[in-house]
């Protein structure tokens, strides 16, 4: 079958949701998952934005090794220079050199002529050669571009090495039908086209990003650009999982396949959820919490008798177990580590140590363990790997009669140091915050808070996230137990761990 190359931008475009802050170790971590799930193309950031995506793109270059590694840059000699330093020592690196083609942009962003477009985006292709024949040159905003001035665009570009062109729905304006037309004219118009693989890049403002990508793709387009989750800026992009799933899914129609490993689709989705603090609504296609579940009485019925009457696809084949098994305190170390396994889970021993015994511990208090739960678990091990502070013991006072009060006990950097501070407030949590702030004098504000539970019950894990702001940076904080207080404080000290690691690495 013909391939589909899948260029995943999670840590580039992914990244710029608002709130979608990422740190170096959690970029490194997600592109070390990318890898294990076989897309193609990471593109691992935007080098020339700040010191922190260089160092995350210069990171991600050096040790992954399987994926093209991308560098996104603006047109500008400059800039690409910049770039090429970061993902140079790639095994494959990739210079992805972005413009703007329509008129709305050049007149009121840019201020250019098409001529000047046409003349920037050929000097740039053609400086960035002298790096690496892997060029790929994007015309921003193309689908409210006029369809001659891509061709002529595109043709120039090809003509001086760009290797890749791609033609993004950048703003989500375009209709499918709409969208396969400018794809079809660029093979009939664009001579040179067979010299270059043609990819798109789809936004969802419309909520047809995976519906225009997937058209365009039987037009012709080689290449797909899209995002774990669909995360991305506004509405976001297109969702990786679900091109990866119609194309596996519906290979009798498309006549296509891919290099991805999708039974790491469903741990991919949930890592990237856990660090960017977004989470998967129930209702998201493939990795959604209802994607597999069955309520109506007609469907139970049909899954029982056979599972092909309702479900198109097998759970497994993305990552999520089918099977019910129910871990609980009896369980062993060996049922405990196949349950991680089988969701995606490869753990080294003293992680897989550290995680078995919070399993023990929540299985005294919870009499059935669920997977949503397991996943929660070992999240929170892999939140508390590179902590300044580590919340070691929290007390809280409070009720409808009295001033609500909290005492935390902090373990300071290093271990080396116990900070003990007490506090009241208008509620437990503020009390519980005010009293870490006492410990932990780093000025922010707390701008978002939510709570959720994990699994359904009175014994059920709360996970709770919190965003908080400083120096108008929003760092993402993640916290879960059985007792949502604890919670509360185990997000604030990982958001706190965050701010601080961030505030490290910028004055390293």
């Amino acid at each position: 079958m013909d391939r589909v190359i899948i260029f995943d931008t999670t840590l580039r475009d992914g990244e710029q949701a608002a709130g979608g802050s990422l740190n170096v170790q959690e970029k490194l971590e997600i592109a070390r998952q990318l890898e294990r799930l076989g897309v193609d193309v990471i593109e691992a950031g935007f080098p020339v934005t700040s010191p922190g995506d260089f160092e995350a793109v210069r990171l991600i270059a050096q040790e992954i090794r399987q994926p093209s590694i991308c560098v996104l840059t603006h047109a500008n000699l400059k800039a690409v220079d910049d770039s090429w330093e970061a993902v140079k020592s790639a095994s494959n690196p990739r210079i992805h050199i972005v413009l703007s083609s329509s008129d709305i942009h050049l007149f009121y962003q840019l201020r250019k002529s098409r001529e000047q477009i046409l003349q920037m985006s050929c000097d740039t292709v053609k400086h960035a050669r002298k790096y690496t024949d892997n060029i790929e040159f994007s015309a921003m905003d193309a689908s409210r571009t006029e369809p001659a001035f891509i061709h002529q665009l595109l043709k120039a570009v090809i003509d001086v090495g760009a290797s890749t062109v791609n033609i993004p729905d950048t703003v989500g304006y375009a209709m499918p039908r709409q969208f396969g037309e400018l794809i079809e004219g660029v093979f009939k118009n664009v001579p040179n086209i067979d010299r270059a693989v043609v990819s798109v890049h789809c936004h969802n403002d419309l909520g047809l990003a995976v519906a225009n990508s997937l058209e365009a793709i039987r037009q012709g387009a080689r290449q797909v650009e899209a995002t774990v989750n669909g995360i991305g800026e506004r509405a976001g992009n297109a969702a990786l999982e679900e091109i990866v799933m119609a194309i596996k899914t519906r290979s009798d129609f498309f006549g296509l396949t891919t290099n991805v490993e999708t039974k790491q689709i469903y741990r991919t989705s949930r890592l990237v959820s856990d660090l960017t603090g977004f989470p998967v609504q129930p209702n998201k296609a493939i990795v959604g919490g209802n994607a597999f579940r069955h309520s109506s009485g007609l469907h139970v019925d049909g899954m029982i008798k056979k599972s092909s009457t309702y479900e198109i696809m097998d759970p497994r084949s993305v990552g999520i177990p089918s099977s019910s098994l129910v871990l609980g305190k009896t369980s062993g170390r060996h049922a405990f580590k196949e349950r991680l396994s089988e969701l995606g889970y490869s753990l080294n021993e003293e992680d897989l140590n550290k995680a078995f015994a919070s399993f023990k511990e929540l299985a005294d208090k919870k009499k059935d363990i669920t997977d949503r739960d397991i996943e929660s678990l070992v999240a929170e091990e892999q939140r508390t790997i590179s902590e300044e502070y580590h919340l070691d013991r929290v007390q809280v006072t409070s009720g409808d009669q009295g001033l609500p009060m909290a005492a935390v006990r902090l373990i300071g950097p290093e271990g080396k140091t116990i900070i003990e501070g007490a506090s009241l407030g208008t509620g437990p949590v503020d009390a519980v915050y005010k009293a870490i702030n006492l410990c932990v004098k780093v000025p922010n504000t707390l701008t978002e808070f939510s709570v959720k539970s994990v699994t359904e019950g009175i014994d059920a894990i709360g996970e709770v996230l919190i965003r908080i702001e400083s120096d108008g940076i929003t760092y993402t904080g993640r916290g879960a137990d059985t007792d949502i207080i604890v919670s509360s404080a185990k997000a604030y000290i990982n958001a706190l761990n965050r701010l601080l690691s961030a505030k490290k690495n910028k004055l390293g």
